[in-house]
């Protein structure tokens, strides 16, 4: 199976280049400047995917064994029970919208309904697959009085459940729909607040050919499902379609005109299309398996639950189960979600971005009135559009209650790193550089200089841990701030007021806590706990502002580590990804392999489960998703301004393929690894930064470059390329296979669901 790669330079594909250079010369080589990265086979590709699918041929009946679809609003997870397999419909916006209870009764998400297909006869056997590459979930279950087959999606763009069902024998399968009470998820965990009046039930009407069900809530806005059941001979068709309004009620007019368009549709064609697509942004192989297939389903699992313009991922991702947490939570939950969009070239999944650039208003609003003028900030939890009712607090305030500063500030990380990627002008201009500032403007209100002459904070939150003053979460968060701060108004030539007291924070601000056993919590708090949560360890990842590269912080990094990893009872799943991201971010493939597969030890309390979902008191879709993140900074890493490849690669993955990996700088990598070196590395530049290449090849190397290049000669080359342009390394001598294709499976593994 090869994925052909045909490149030209100026016409001359790159085999005769290769032969015509040899060697490198740093100058011009030829006018167009591009190996074109294109010919891929659809087969190869479907074929490839398809390798990865999950299967099911006993009965999912939890959570963690079920097939889950979405498409970053409307989400399903499907069970078989008994007689009965059962498609939860659950939807994003669907949430309440009190003016008291926070985000677990007052603005918490909702439930939508159930929809189920009961058999006639008993169930003996079910056989489904979850097509990844075309995102449907097919199968068989087998019923003393035949056989039904039935094939369902979310449609990628409409928001529309489609599920076709054909039976045998003598089997007449009854599908419905069954809408839930909009009752908040919290309740299963804790009684109501005292004085909580219930929302209305849902009110079931046909209109026309369409079933209508209407959620009416107590504080305002509307809750609608429509559904439409067609029948031809032995196949039933349901297409069914939710939506929430607030704070008018219109959602009822929404759904039935997305389920009657789609009736109208070639639904199926136009889906599929949107997920061939999606999946040949990049690629990436390596020889395990199962953590091949672990790879690719986070890739189908983060575009199902989100999309550039949808709500930002809750807890449990738009799948609204059994879950104390129906909100969404923004001091770490939310930030891990997206990492693995950056690298894997999925900017068009960035809800976390397009969240904070709509709802700028209500993150001014999080914070104290007197602070509104110039300051913004997310608490804690919130829903979708950033509101938890209430205010932040603030240091010193002597009120109980979460004080945490910094979760807003760690948001635009993200949207940074979407902006590092992608180098879009826009990102950094319309979202990073005008709530960075209010993010940073509200911390500065609260730092105050000591005797000693720094900059201090009082007391804050250290996520999870508790509380502290000079908290490592916050200084960590405000330095990085405020050196952001200072080179996008650079970038965008503005000369801000501001900029010198960013300087004077950079400057004075006190040093991070630090004892024996590396980074505290803050000043006069050690870590001594075990502890699930890396909040004083951001400098290190993903900050990166304390580093491998500086020489005078390695210590300090390696002991916060090891001590973090050494107090082991309370680690959690995203200990481990996280954990696994630092160990590689210090060039240690091994070490960090090692933390990293305990995600998946089933001997440990929360391992990944059966479909790759997590769950601790209830589902949290942000574990396995990081760990995504994490088998990218084995391959490829590109903080600080240099893109390094395969940096961190474990000796059990000797030979590795990646095909368009996105870079800070705006940079995509396709690079080959076999038997434990580097064949070749290609870099096309997309926004013309000045490129900084550690190719990660032993010995003397052959550079084919447009452009005169440095050779710094420790592995790194300084390669000023412009937009479109590409350069090809290689060892000396060797004629690079270029076809990029998948690598052998040296570790077989099982499919993922429930194989027999």
């Amino acid at each position: 199976m090869v994925f052909g790669r045909r490149g030209f330079i100026g016409g001359t594909t790159a085999a005769v280049l290769l032969a015509q250079t040899g060697v490198a010369t740093g100058k011009e080589a030829g006018p167009s400047d591009v190996f074109a990265c294109d010919g891929m086979s659809e087969d190869a590709w479907k074929d490839f995917v398809g390798a990865q699918d999950l299967v099911w041929q006993r009965p999912p009946t939890q959570y963690g064994q079920a097939p889950f679809l979405g498409d970053g609003r409307l989400g399903s997870v499907v069970y078989a029970e008994g007689s009965t397999v059962r498609f939860t419909v659950q939807h994003a916006d669907v949430q309440d919208h009190r003016t008291t209870g926070g985000s677990q009764y007052g603005v918490c998400r909702l439930p939508v309904g159930n929809l189920k297909l009961t058999a006639a006869g008993t169930v003996t056997a079910v056989d489904w697959r979850l097509d990844l590459w075309n995102a449907e979930l097919r199968g068989t279950v087998t019923t003393t009085l035949g056989v039904i087959s039935f094939a369902a999606y979310v449609h990628s763009t409409r928001s529309v459940l489609s599920v076709q069902v054909t039976a045998s024998g003598t089997e007449k399968p009854v599908l419905e729909f069954v809408p839930s009470k909009a009752i908040p998820p919290r309740a299963d965990f804790n009684p109501l607040p005292d004085g909580y009046v219930l929302n209305p039930d849902p009110v079931t009407k046909a209109d026309g050919r369409e079933t209508l069900v209407t959620q009416a809530l107590n504080a305002g806005g509307q809750t609608a499902t429509a559904f439409r059941l067609t029948t031809t001979g032995r196949t039933q068709l349901l297409l069914l379609s939710v939506a929430h309004t607030y704070p008018e009620a219109a959602a009822d007019k929404i759904v039935l005109t997305a389920v009657r368009e789609a009736a109208g549709a070639q639904l199926t064609r136009s889906h599929r299309k949107w997920w061939n697509a999606f999946y040949r942004k990049s690629f990436l192989s390596f020889g395990d398996q199962r953590l091949q297939s672990f790879y690719w389903i986070q890739l189908y699992k983060v575009a199902s639950g989100s999309r550039a313009g949808s709500p930002v991922m809750a807890t449990t991702g738009p799948w609204l189960e059994k879950t104390p947490w129906a909100a969404a939570w923004w001091n770490l939950n939310v930030q891990l979600e997206y990492w693995l969009i950056h690298g894997s070239n999925h900017l068009e999944l960035d809800s976390i971005t397009s969240t904070l650039k709509d709802n700028q208003d209500q993150l001014v609003r999080n914070v104290k009135e007197q602070y509104r003028h110039d300051s913004a900030g997310v608490g804690r939890s919130t829903d979708r559009t950033t509101s938890n009712i209430g205010t932040l607090y603030e240091p010193g305030s002597g009120g109980t209650g979460v004080k945490e500063l910094g979760n807003l500030t760690w948001a635009l990380h993200n949207v940074w790193l979407s902006y590092r990627h992608s180098m879009d002008p826009k990102i950094l201009s319309d979202v990073v550089f005008p709530l960075l500032r209010r993010s940073i403007n509200y911390y500065l209100h609260f730092l105050k200089k000591g005797n000693d002459g720094k900059l201090h904070l009082d007391v804050t939150t250290s996520p999870e841990y508790g509380d502290a003053p000079d908290c490592n979460y916050d200084l960590q968060l405000i330095r990085w701030g405020c050196q952001t701060l200072v080179d996008s108004a650079k970038l965008l030539k503005i000369n801000d007021p501001l900029e010198p007291k960013w300087q004077e924070v950079l400057r004075d601000l006190t040093p991070y806590p630090v004892d024996e056993n590396g980074f505290m919590i803050g000043a006069g708090v050690p870590f001594v706990n075990s502890h699930r949560h890396f909040s004083h360890l951001l400098a290190t990842f993903p900050l990166m502002t304390v580093n491998w590269e500086q020489q005078e912080n390695r210590a300090l990094i390696e002991k916060s580590l090891h001590h973090w990893m050494s107090l082991e009872p309370a680690h959690r799943g995203y200990s481990y990804s996280g954990s696994g991201s630092i160990a590689a971010r210090m060039f240690r493939g091994d070490e960090a392999y090692g933390y990293f597969v305990k995600m998946f030890d089933t001997t440990k309390r929360y391992p990944v489960l059966e479909n790759t979902m997590y769950t601790e008191a209830g589902p949290v879709v942000e574990t396995p998703l990081s760990g995504a993140q994490t088998i990218h900074d084995f391959v490829c890493q590109s903080w600080g301004g240099i893109v390094r490849v395969f940096p961190a690669v474990p000796s059990a993955w000797p030979d590795v393929m990646i095909a368009d990996h996105s870079c800070e700088g705006g940079f995509s990598v396709t690079a080959k690894r076999t038997k434990g070196k580097t064949e070749f590395v290609l870099v096309r530049s997309r926004a013309g930064e000045p490129l900084v290449l550690r190719h990660g090849i032993t010995g003397p190397v052959s550079v084919v470059s447009p452009v005169r290049y440095h050779d710094r000669g420790d592995g790194t080359l300084e390669i000023p390329l412009r937009r479109g342009q590409e350069v090809l390394v290689h060892p000396r001598g060797r004629r690079p296979d270029l076809a990029v294709r998948p690598v052998a499976i040296t570790t077989p593994g099982k499919p993922w669901g429930l194989p027999a």
